[in-house]
Order: structure tokens, then sequence, then C-alpha cells
């Protein structure tokens, strides 16, 4: 054979005869019917694949075959079978269609996770697949993790943070899943348009989009959708026959009874619509546009979906979820993603006033603690002429109460005005059970005079926390710290001075979304009557703004006003009470064990009912931004 073995021979005829075969006949659809397999590892329903089961996914995996269509947008919820639909899309085109695939996720390390957890065992319970798939203990198998082979294809999986793992690919399918998760690819801009390059030589080529929405102004999903024809699935009232798409609004329940008797309400007749009635009415549900889609996207197409329509997610379920989310902005984001299937609109400084926040501002004096507060933290900003630092008590649930707001003047590169900050630190605040509370811990932002602030975090030890604000979205609140000193030799102290990464954008996030709350409870945000305007407005000084960098939207704060000081210490303060614990709270035990002798002087006293005591009614807040949800 001329050194050539009969098993690479076979693969060149079995590749020749692929490129030279006819059209498939099968659409995506009838394929995963046919031969798709779902593996137990992935699947709460491991066996044979049914579109039946969701049949909102059939028209979007048909959409493949449509020549006339070369995107196809997919905005949904989480666990609505997004991913599974990639899969198969994915195991119709080694299959059927064979071609060069590119599977795009969020990371490196998501890209490797996929491969392991959910292609390698398709491919291994698809008799279809693995016959055309090598496997990977085979020398020759040409099967790698991120790499894999096929007749007349080839399927390569990469992280959108890895550019070189874009570049020089020529591809026909590009598959990106979670494309709101994606980050710039390096100095080479947009990971979606750098991918879409790939596919310049193919005139059959298509792009296939699909992600959960997070924030409005930046999610790339959510504005690839509304740029195209926003397909939504119309069901029938089972009552009157109008034709409807769901909406959370026409998700109703009693509110004085278990919410897990959701129903939906029909806009056309009011019919009650149960979950059962509403699980028909979606296999004979249809994909309808409604919008007219933007110049220069004739051929593309896109879906939404939401958890509604999911066969194992119930009405009941969504309401719960709801009531259990919506009285934190945090919670409240996650749920309006995964669940709505929709942006969470993160509105920022925009509308929230400084003067309704002052305008609600209670009867306890400045310095003292209130009765709910258990845990006091500091968080002090370092200017040129004087150091802000503000004091915050904080509770059950994470609820906060404000302490005390100071500026102490000075030059930081002086000995005095740290002294100054000594003596505040040092002090003991009186709680309203009569007991003296110190503070927990400090943050101190090292933005400015770094190394005076190394020297004076080593003088007090382990309860002063050097921070450095980094604004990289999604980073979290408080990250792993680096040590800042070394030896002559290059090693570090292990006992030296560490630095603590700070996300404040989710920092600020939070903090702006509880400003907003409307009464005490869970995050609920407390001023002590006496703190001037500036105060207030100093806490109002930023919102956010959406920015496009290299073509990539990007979320940023930005200042309104010359100061910010107030919102900076109330950040610091957050970030260090998250590193010492305070999601881990119970307040309860905490209780008994700060102020003992308070509980059983009151376990003493006899119970009086004043019913004629009237309560200081809650000055009016700003409307609840919850009404848009």
């Amino acid at each position: 054979m001329h050194g050539t073995s009969q098993a690479t021979l076979n693969n060149l005829v079995t590749g020749i005869a692929a490129v030279a075969a006819p059209p498939p006949q099968l659409r995506v659809s009838e394929w995963a019917d046919e031969y798709r397999m779902l593996s137990p590892e992935s699947s709460a329903e491991p066996g044979r694949w049914r579109t039946s089961r969701t049949p909102y996914l059939q028209e979007i995996l048909d959409s493949l075959n449509n020549p006339s269509i070369e995107e196809v947008i997919l905005c949904s919820s989480a666990q609505i079978g997004k991913t599974e639909a990639q899969l198969c899309i994915l195991g119709y085109y080694i299959h059927q269609d064979p071609a060069p695939v590119l599977f795009v996720m969020p990371t490196l390390e998501l890209a490797e996770a996929i491969s392991k957890d959910r292609i390698a065992p398709m491919v291994r319970d698809c008799p279809a697949l693995a016959a055309r798939i090598g496997d990977p203990r085979s020398r020759d198998s040409g099967n790698t993790l991120l790499h894999k082979e096929f007749p007349a294809g080839r399927l390569t999986l990469c992280g959108s943070n890895s550019p070189a793992s874009l570049s020089s690919r020529p591809c026909r399918i590009i598959l990106c899943d979670e494309v709101d998760r994606f980050t710039a690819a390096g100095t080479e801009g947009d990971v979606v348009n750098l991918a879409k390059k790939r596919t310049s030589t193919f005139f059959n080529r298509k792009l296939v989009l699909t992600s959960t929405p997070t924030i409005k102004g930046a999610s790339r999903i959510w504005s690839a959708f509304e740029s195209s024809d926003q397909r939504r699935f119309f069901i029938p009232c089972p009552e009157c026959g109008h034709e409807q798409y769901l909406k959370w609004p026409q998700v109703k329940w009693d509110w004085d009874k278990d919410p897990s008797a959701a129903w939906y309400e029909c806009e056309g007749c009011g019919h009650k619509m149960s979950d059962a009635q509403k699980k028909q009415m979606v296999r004979l549900g249809r994909w309808q546009p409604t919008a007219t889609p933007k110049q220069g996207t004739a051929k593309s197409i896109s879906y939404h979906l939401w958890a509604a329509y999911s066969p194992w997610m119930s009405l009941g379920d969504c309401a719960q979820e709801f009531l259990a989310a919506k009285d934190d902005p945090q919670t409240l984001k996650v749920w309006v993603n995964t669940c709505l299937g929709e942006p969470f609109d993160e509105e920022g400084g925009e509308g929230l006033e400084w003067q309704r926040l002052m305008a609600r501002a209670e009867p306890y004096a400045p310095w003292t603690v209130p009765e709910g507060a258990l845990v006091l933290t500091a968080g002090v900003d370092v200017q040129k002429d004087r150091l802000a630092c503000s004091i915050w008590g904080w509770g059950a649930q994470e609820e906060s109460w404000l302490i005390g707001n100071t500026e102490l003047w000075g030059d930081p590169l002086l000995d005095a005005v740290w002294g100054q900050l000594t003596e505040l630190l040092s002090a003991t605040y009186r709680h309203e059970s009569g007991a003296d509370l110190s503070i927990s811990a400090t943050a101190i932002d090292t933005g400015y005079q770094p190394q005076a602030i190394y020297r004076y975090c080593r003088a007090q030890g382990q309860q002063c926390y050097a921070l450095k604000g980094v604004s990289t979205p999604g980073r979290p609140i408080i990250g792993r710290p680096s040590y800042q000193e070394v030896t002559y030799r290059g090693k570090v102290y292990k006992r030296g001075v560490k630095l603590w990464p700070v996300g404040v954008d989710v920092c600020k996030g939070v903090l702006y979304g509880r400003l907003r709350l409307q009464g005490p409870g869970s995050g609920f945000v407390h001023f002590p009557i006496g703190l001037d305007e500036e105060y207030y407005q100093q806490i109002c000084a930023e919102k956010v703004t959406t920015r496009f960098h290299k073509g990539f939207p990007r979320r940023e704060w930005v200042k309104t006003r010359p100061r910010n000081e107030a919102l900076d210490c109330a950040v610091y303060a957050y970030a260090v009470a998250i590193a010492i614990g305070l999601p881990r709270l119970d307040a309860e035990k905490l209780r008994k064990k700060l102020f003992p002798e308070a509980i059983e002087a009151a376990q003493d006293e006899p119970v009086l009912s004043d019913t004629t005591a009237s309560k200081e009614p809650w000055i009016e807040r700003n409307k609840s931004w919850m009404s848009r949800y």
C-alpha cells in the first residue's frame, strides 16, 4: 500500500465520500430524535432525546437547515435546554453534514469542562458519533480535550479569554454558549465578531449564539435579540383560543395563600390556566416574530425563552423563587436573569436621589449603635490632606446602620493624622442595650500613598486591612490577598502586609440596590438624623454608564459630583465585613454572647402591650423598582 495503512486509506475514502455526498435529508430535530442519547452524567432524564419534551426547541434546531439563515440567537433563562440544543446541533454536523466546527465558551476552563462533562459522554452514548470520533486513548485517534477530528470535519473548543485559539481557524459552524460572559480577545476586540471572521470563506456558514442575559445595557445576547426579529413562543388559551406569549405579570396567585398554586391568567378572557393546561398548550405553541429586524440583520433570527415554558419548572416554582429573591437586589438580579431570561435593569445612581435618603433618616444619635447592629467595621479613604472614615454596624441578613462619619485632617505622610485614626478606631461605641462595642475590622484604600498605609496596617495587626479597588466586571467583593513585603532575595514575609483586592463595581451595585429598598429588613441601609447634605450627596455621587471598548460593551461607574468619599468608605466597610464573615453571621448566637446580661434582664421583665403607642410613619420612599418585574 506504499506505506499507507489500510485504516488511513479507509478514513480518506470515507472523508471523500462525505464531501461528495448529497445534502442530508434529516433536519436537526429529526436527527436528534433518531440518534441523540442523553447521558446520565448531564441529564435528569437520561435516555433517548425527545424533541416533543421541549417542543419550543424544534424550530430553533431546524432553523439551521434553512439556507437563508446564517445567524441564530437564543436568549433564555437557565435550565431551558439551550446547551443541550447546542449539543444536538454539534452532533448533527459531526454525523450528517461534516464541517469544521468552532465551539466557544467564556473561558478555556469552561471549554475543557464541557468537553469532558457533556461532549465526551454524548459521543460515548451515541453510536453514530462514536463511529466518527476516535477513542481518545488511541494514539492515532485525533481526539484530544479541545480538538476532535472526524471524517471531513473537525471540532475545536476554545475560550473567549484565549484569543490565540480563535485565530487562523477557518470554520463553517460557530457555536457560542453564554456569550454574556465573554471577554474581549486581547487587543483584537469583540470575540463574537472575531469568530464571525473565521466563517467568511464559507457560503453556507452558520453562527449560533446562546446565553442567559446579565445587565441591561451591557448584555450582548439581549442586544443581539433586540436587533433581530424577536421571536416569541405563542400558545393558545384553552378557554378562548387567544394566542399569546407568556409574560411574568400574568402569573398570579393569592398572596395570602401558598404561591405553589400559582396560575397563568389569559390576556384575552382572564381564564386561570393551570400548570397542567399550560403544558398542554405549549405543545400547540408556535414561534412568531414580534419586531422588524434592524438593517443589516436580514439573515438573522432571534428567539426568547423563559422558565415558564420549561417542563421542569412550574408556575408555582417561579412564584416561590420570586418571593425568596424580591427583597434583595442581588438575589433579584439572579432571578430576573435565570428565571425570566431578561437583563437586570441596574440603574446605578440614576434615580437615586440624595434628598430622599436624607428624608428617611432615623432618630438614633450618630456614634451610637442601634439595637439591630451587632458587628462594627470601618472604611477609610485616603486623600491628599485628610482621611475620610465611616463606621458601619451590621446585623442579621446584612442589614446595616451608619454609626458615624468624619474627616481627619492632616497630611497622610505625617504620623499625626494616623494617630487621630487610631484613637477613633480604638474607641468603643455604646450599644442600645447598654454594652460597649469595639470595631472588629478596618479597611483602608491604598490608592494614595500606599507605603504609608502599609506601615499603618502593619502596626495595627490583623484587624486592619489594606485594600485595592479593582473595577473588572464580575470581580468578587473581596478576593485572595497578595503579600506586599519581600526580602532582598525576593521572598515574601509571611507575616507581612497583605493587599486585598475589592470588586468595587459589584460592591457599589449591591450598595445602590440596597439604598432603594423600601423598609427595614434584609439588606436595608439605615442613616441617623444629623448628617449634613454633603454626606448624602457623596454617597449618591456615582452612576453606571455603558461604554464600548474595542466594540465590547463595558459597564463603568462614573462620578456625577466632585466628591465621593462617603460612597468609597461604605464600600470598604462592607468589603471588610464580608472578609470577616458577615454572610455567615448567626445573629441570635452573637447577640447572646455580646449582651447576656441585657437578655437575661429582658426575660425577667413583664411583657407590656401598648396598643395606643404610635410608631413614626416611614417617609415616602422611591417608587418601588420591583414594579418593573
